[in-house]
């Protein structure tokens, strides 16, 4: 289980930085709480939110674009690791839940 707090929110602010995303707080309509801009690396995240749900927009968009472990520092792949083992845990659960 990863923390919902603004350190964990700047090691995955570097992870998608490490994955050539850039990442800006934004206000605005957004109907998920942020917007991917098409044929570019930026995902813009309402700057109204909190950590915690600025973290779960970020992993939100993590599970939806294509990641390359290999373009991950060492701490980035620990995190990474962490954050997709959490995730499939969650997700057979959600199976199993059916």
């Amino acid at each position: 289980m990863i923390s919902f707090t603004k350190h964990t929110l700047k090691k995955i602010e570097t992870l998608m930085g490490e994955l050539g995303y850039t990442i800006r707080y934004e206000k605005g309509s957004f109907n998920s709480g942020y917007c991917l801009v098409e044929n570019k690396k930026i995902a813009i995240i309402n700057r109204f939110f909190d950590a915690e749900a600025r973290i779960n927009a970020l992993l939100d968009i993590l599970f939806t674009v294509t990641v390359d472990p290999k373009l991950f520092s060492e701490t980035s792949l620990k995190l990474w690791s962490k954050i997709k083992k959490h995730h499939d845990i969650d997700k057979s659960n959600e199976i199993e839940s059916k």
